[in-house]
């Protein structure tokens, strides 16, 4: 799991027309908040101190040291209430004209330390800008992306992709993104997104009745996750783990406008006691034993029959879920419409995949 600590509820979030005031000890309490909900998954990856809080003209030249003092503030509450280490990483969205100095503001080192607790951990991009089956490396911007990340001393990746402007989305991109010439430097991506809402991203239908259906879009993804080389993915990359993280200056920033004052803002008023004692009463997540694995809700196909023998299938802590060449389409589904009882199908086939976790599948991501 790779997790945000903002929302886009009122005071839940940097605003970046109001910093000074967006960054209190309210907002960190929520931050400090999702960690202890989430610290003791052994599954959880990471966590985003940010999301696209540089997006907007005027937001590149005053949010970027909020965003390390927020990077900083989640270090060291996780340092000291945490039981393991866990990264913290920045989520971008692709806008050209700040994207390549906020990688670099975001990821240098302060004083050159290792040990800069403001430096993220992780970059995440949001990208949406292969669209469709005639798009290839070059329209897209992949090849620009590459080289902008060359020489990146941190794992980087697609903390949100797939364009739905041609529909049903065929994912043609996964090829790319897991393809030698992207993984030399990048670490995969999260597709965008699960459930189908107003926006029409979603891989699958969540209905009212408590059923699910599976969208033409999730075959068309699982077939091409399907095709990827996971031997291949898995290998490391010792050139990468040995490069150092450059210096912060002024001379790393391209953009006349971009912030390049790495004067990080001191914490806010009641924040240093919240990081030393801990947050009141916290929600603090644990595993539990599945009991039952069977899963009694209808989950229909792409093709309306009902997917038979649907179950958890849970994994050892050293084990993850990966492509099995499985398809969910015919081989485990009858041919039922949706709203009629299934006949008997005897033996049907058994769903060997966590059906639900194809959405954010993303391999190589070794976080040093």
């Amino acid at each position: 799991m790779l997790l945000d600590v903002n929302s886009p509820l009122p005071n839940e979030s940097l605003n970046p027309e109001d910093l000074s005031s967006s960054y209190n000890s309210a907002y960190l309490n929520r931050v400090f908040g999702v960690a202890e909900a989430f610290k003791n998954f052994p599954n959880t990856l990471g966590f985003f101190s940010g999301n696209e809080v540089i997006q907007f003209p005027g937001s590149e030249g005053v949010a970027p040291p909020y965003i390390r003092a927020v990077t900083r503030d989640l270090k060291q509450y996780i340092a000291k209430h945490s039981s393991r280490n866990i990264p913290v990483g920045y989520s971008a969205a692709d806008v050209r004209d700040f994207l390549a100095d906020t990688f670099a503001y975001m990821s240098c080192a302060i004083d050159g330390s290792s040990s800069d607790e403001t430096r993220i951990d992780f970059f995440g991009l949001n990208s949406y800008s292969w669209c469709g089956g005639d798009a290839t490396f070059q329209t897209a911007g992949y090849d620009i992306l590459v080289q902008m990340f060359g020489n990146t001393t941190i794992p980087v990746f697609f903390s949100e992709y797939g364009c739905n402007e041609v529909k049903p989305r065929v994912f043609d991109e996964v090829q790319a993104v897991y393809g030698p010439e992207m993984t030399r430097v990048m670490s995969g991506g999260i597709i965008y997104e699960y459930v189908q809402e107003v926006n029409e991203y979603g891989l699958v239908d969540l209905n009212d009745n408590g059923t699910a259906s599976i969208r033409t879009d999730y075959d068309n993804l699982q077939r091409q996750f399907n095709e990827l080389d996971i031997e291949r993915l898995q290998s490391g990359n010792s050139t990468a783990t040995a490069l150092e993280a450059p210096r912060c200056s002024p001379g790393l920033i391209s953009g006349g406008s971009f912030s390049k004052s790495f004067r990080v803002p001191s914490l806010p008023s009641g924040a240093q006691t919240l990081i030393d004692n801990g947050i009141r009463n916290p929600n603090i997540g644990k595993l539990v034993e599945i009991e039952e694995t069977n899963v009694e809700a209808e989950v229909y196909g792409s093709n309306g029959g009902v997917i038979q023998n649907l179950a958890i299938r849970p994994l050892p802590e050293d084990q993850s879920n990966t492509p099995s060449g499985q398809d969910t389409t015919g081989a485990t589904s009858t041919g039922t419409p949706r709203g009629e009882e299934p006949e008997s199908t005897g033996g049907a086939g058994h769903l060997p995949v966590n059906l639900l976790l194809t959405c954010a599948v993303f391999v190589g991501l070794a976080l040093r």
